[in-house]
């Protein structure tokens, strides 16, 4: 891997770990493209850049990572807990699902997902929660469960995360703040399981690589949360949901010609 691909990987990462439209499948393609074989070296370094990615979330919302915050960390805690409990006890059977025409087939699906929620998505007609502190334990669980469909690759898990939101009564807004702190749980327990499996693959990576993919994947990150909330108060999901479809679409035709 030369810092050239540590760049564009490091800048999909940023810009794909919280727009839901799935990081996993965009660095896929990425690294096809790119010629890079997924050695040990190449999951050190994924592990680097998922981890600047959750640093992105901490610098952007400092005042939430406080003690005072404690209930909406809670909230945010029985949230992490269903895809958590399913990762682990079904990791194996969860490997086995990654192939490229479920990856596309479920861009696909969410795409479409994301469009039907849209049409009957009607903000004007009922009331909605602005902000991520007022979210219910209820709610919590429930945006959870839908999180658990991000375990199919492909579903992408901010995206699970939004739709969940939406539909227990969150606005855009707040539903995409909710799926940026619960990255934090989610991402870094996956980074830390990665971490003590691969630690011993650091030793053979490049550290310049991994340092400009890390400052990279941290900076593209961080403003495209605070990009992607100020979208959200002009636009829907639709964009994103179109998006999701055309790209599922051109992964099954490219990898299947």
């Amino acid at each position: 891997m030369t810092v050239f691909d540590s760049i564009i990987l490091g800048v999909i990462e940023g810009f794909t770990e919280f727009l839901p439209i799935s990081s996993t499948g965009h660095l896929i393609v990425a690294s096809h493209f790119l010629g890079i074989e997924q050695t040990s070296v190449t999951k050190a370094y994924e592990v680097i850049i998922q981890f600047a990615a959750i640093l992105a979330v901490v610098f952007n919302y400092r005042d939430k990572f406080t003690l005072q915050k404690i209930d909406l960390w809670k909230k945010i805690i029985l949230a992490f807990l269903p895809i958590g409990v399913v990762g682990f006890v079904f990791s194996h059977q969860i490997k086995e699902l990654f192939s490229i025409e479920i990856v596309a087939t479920m861009f696909i699906v969410g795409g479409i997902v994301f469009l039907l929620v849209e049409k009957f998505f009607i903000p004007n007609e009922v009331k909605l929660i602005d902000d991520v502190e007022k979210v219910t334990f209820k709610q919590s669980l429930w945006i959870g469960l839908a999180q658990v469909f991000a375990l199919i690759p492909g579903t992408s898990r901010a995206g699970s995360t939004i739709i969940g939101a939406l539909l227990v009564g969150l606005s855009r807004k707040a539903s995409a703040e909710f799926s940026f702190l619960l990255a934090f749980p989610v991402m870094g327990a996956v980074t830390a399981y990665d971490l003590l499996k691969h630690y011993h693959e650091f030793s053979d990576a490049n550290i310049m690589n991994l340092a400009v993919g890390f400052v990279v994947a941290f900076l593209v990150a961080y403003l495209t949360i605070k990009l992607f909330l100020v979208f959200l108060e002009r636009f829907t999901f639709v964009a994103f949901g179109i998006y999701r479809i055309f790209f599922g679409v051109i992964l099954l035709l490219w990898f299947n010609s």
